[in-house]
């Protein structure tokens, strides 16, 4: 296998690896990002924008692009036991699919001259005092003056780096969540159904598409159980949550199951390799702190690496930020699972 080289090797295309690539690319740094991935995704996943994830957009050179697809003035329509309560809005806050933003961050990442390479699943990594060398599934290798793992709550870098991810996961507290369509069903709301059980249904529309963010308290078994999420199991929700004859959920596309998870790396850095998103931190969602926080990783990932800071001086800062993410997220969820309890309050309880 042929060997190839770039000054910073960034593992795994999602918003903070692309933005951390825009950024380096944008500052002359030749840089490689590499997904195990087959393609790109089209999963709505993180779906909010706050300020601080819009300002490093703006230095990207894509906030104008990424305002003109999403929608920043989304009503919130709450029902509760099925009747409906109250409209309101939260400022401040870009609604936008997850992959309309590496959509754009990936585009403009080619302008720049950098490039991203699906279907490379990273294996192993070592380092020496010159860089890292990065060892592909398929036997390639890498060479890089710097390694930034940013594949996710899974990550896999942050295995090979030995890395502890330290906190909790809570089994009980879960969600499922999809990409669904709902024809007949207004685009012009966030529709959160609330019971006075404590369950709770939502579904978000995505912006410039047919498709709505389905997120729901799980079908539960006999014993009490979760039950996966099916295309099935979520016309069955809507049908107990919504009560509205003759609107089904349909085409049911993403489908996955969303736990509490409250953790953190135990670091940020190992030699020349570093975390950054959710690799490094994940949280709970209330809030929609999670994308935007990863993307405040890779602009301060960026400037380390142009030597606009030191190292140290990321791994401090992030691991800080991290830690408050982290308590603040966790409050806001308590504030939301108390709000729904009330008629008329929900998810903008964690918001703001």
């Amino acid at each position: 296998m042929t060997d190839t080289s770039t000054e910073v090797l960034v593992v795994g295309a999602g918003p903070t690896g692309l933005a951390l690539g825009c950024e380096l690319a944008r500052r002359g740094i030749t840089v490689r990002v590499v997904d195990g991935r087959d393609e790109p995704h089209r999963e709505s996943r993180g779906k909010t924008l706050n300020a601080g994830g819009l300002a490093v957009l703006e230095q990207a050179g894509v906030a104008d692009r990424i305002r003109g697809i999403g929608n920043p003035g989304l009503l919130f329509r709450k029902y509760f036991d099925g009747e409906q309560i109250e409209d309101s809005t939260v400022p401040g806050i870009l609604f936008i699919g997850q992959w309309q933003i590496e959509e754009v961050l990936r585009r403009r990442l080619a302008d720049l001259g950098g490039q991203v390479e699906y279907g490379a699943r990273v294996a192993g990594i070592a380092q020496d005092g010159q860089g890292v060398t990065a060892t592909l599934a398929d036997g390639r290798r890498v060479h890089s003056e710097w390694l930034a793992g940013c594949d996710g709550g899974g990550s896999t870098v942050r295995r090979l780096l030995g890395i502890p991810f330290e906190g909790y996961t809570d089994e009980e507290q879960s969600m499922v969540v999809g990409d669904v369509r709902a024809p007949g069903l207004s685009r012009t709301f966030w529709h959160q159904w609330y019971t006075s059980d404590g369950a709770a249904m939502m579904l978000c529309p995505i912006p410039g598409t047919e498709v709505f963010q389905l997120q729901s308290s799980p079908e539960r078994d006999a014993e009490g159980r979760a039950l996966p999420p099916s295309a099935e199991g979520f016309r069955r929700l809507f049908d107990r949550h919504a009560r509205m004859p003759g609107i089904r959920p349909a085409d049911a596309s993403w489908m996955s199951t969303w736990r509490v998870n409250v953790r953190m790396a135990g670091r940020l850095r190992e030699g020349r390799a570093f975390l950054a998103g959710d690799a490094a931190h994940v949280h709970p969602i209330a809030g929609g702190l999670g994308m935007n926080t990863g993307l405040q990783d890779a602009a301060a990932l960026a400037r380390a690496l142009s030597g606009e800071t030191a190292p140290e001086t990321y791994e401090s800062e992030r691991l800080a930020a991290a830690a408050h993410v982290l308590s603040d997220s966790t409050e806001r969820m308590r504030r939301v699972l108390a709000a729904t309890r009330t008629p008329g309050t929900g998810t903008e309880a964690g918001l703001g």
